[in-house]
């Protein structure tokens, strides 16, 4: 009898974990036509750099921060690229001023051949009166012929001053442009990964200031076999749970699927994993949906990944949420 109620609690102990066990095992278990796959939530990182070296005068954001696409991120030691602005200025208005001086001796050379042309026609009408001579003649015939190199070599100094106006402008507008860049904005809106510079730094041309996770494009990398990699078509539906929100399925696309075979990462446990030939795919989480919860988005969060490779297998009931239903009206 003592051997009985000894046995019993072990009996039942036993019962509860195989319930439990297989709740799990149920809940673990996918119709046909749906792949899973461990992953984590990633978003494309962009590097904020300096175009020229100089020293960095301040960082105006944190890391963590959110910042909006224009956004005023660092600030550039630029003193030298504004004395060269300035000097590109004054060349311009040097050569503009040269340029109007130009065109006032081209003008000048245009009347003088104009009167000088209109003389010689008055010599030939009285050449032909008999009232001047061939010599007269012939010398406004010199003076018009003078008159008309004049021009043209006045119609060739505007155009080279014109060109000079030119090249002086361009110059200042690529000054203009490098000191623009000495003020870095976000490219888009984002959240701070990284802030890799300190006010008071040196950097080089290219350095990096802040990197920066573009969370327009947030996606979780999954890895699934050959067999199930080569069912998944571009687009298909997609499913995402967190682990740390287990209750809120989250929606998704399928927007790359590698062309080439390779290993999983080594944070696969099971060696039969590692060995196995997998393929990589991402699942994008809807842009509009990123944007709702933008504050609540955040990369590196692990969970799992359920892909649709038959297009008419039904999910789950528990792999539907709030955000994946429609909303109703």
């Amino acid at each position: 009898m003592r051997k009985i109620f000894f046995i019993l609690p072990v009996l039942l102990v036993a019962a509860g974990g195989a319930t439990a066990y297989l709740k799990f095992h149920k809940r673990d278990v996918l119709p046909p036509g749906i792949a899973m796959g461990n992953g984590r939530i990633e978003a494309t990182e962009v590097d904020v750099a300096t175009k020229f070296a100089g020293r960095v005068l301040s960082v105006e954001v944190g890391e963590g921060d959110l910042v909006k696409k224009g956004q005023i991120l660092a600030r550039i030691d630029a003193a030298d690229i504004e004395s060269q602005l300035r000097a590109a200025r004054a060349k311009v208005n040097e050569a503009e001023q040269s340029r109007d001086a130009a065109a006032y001796k081209l003008a000048q050379a245009e009347s003088q051949y104009v009167l000088a042309d209109k003389d010689l026609e008055r010599q030939l009408v009285l050449l032909g009166k008999g009232f001047v001579s061939e010599q007269t003649v012939d010398s406004q015939r010199m003076t018009r012929d003078s008159a008309r190199a004049a021009m043209s070599a006045a119609e060739s100094g505007l155009n080279s001053v014109k060109a000079t106006v030119e090249s002086a402008s361009a110059d200042a507008e690529r000054i203009a442009r490098t000191l623009a860049d000495a003020t870095l904005t976000a490219p888009k809106d984002g959240r701070v990964l990284y802030r890799l510079a300190e006010p008071g730094e040196v950097l080089a041309a290219g350095g990096k200031v802040l990197t920066l996770l573009d969370l327009s494009d947030v996606y979780m990398t999954v890895f699934l076999p050959s067999a199930e990699a080569g069912r998944t078509a571009l687009g298909a539906e997609g499913r995402i749970v967190l682990d740390m929100a287990p209750d809120h399925t989250v929606p998704g696309t399928v927007s790359f699927v590698s062309p080439q075979a390779q290993y999983t990462p080594k944070q696969v446990e099971l060696r039969s994993e590692r060995d196995r030939l997998m393929f990589r795919v991402k699942i994008s989480v809807p842009q509009d949906l990123v944007r709702k919860y933008l504050p609540l988005v955040k990369t590196g969060v692990t969970g799992v990944g359920y892909i649709k490779t038959d297009p008419a297998t039904i999910w789950p009931e528990r792999l539907e949420s709030d955000l994946t239903r429609p909303a109703q009206p």
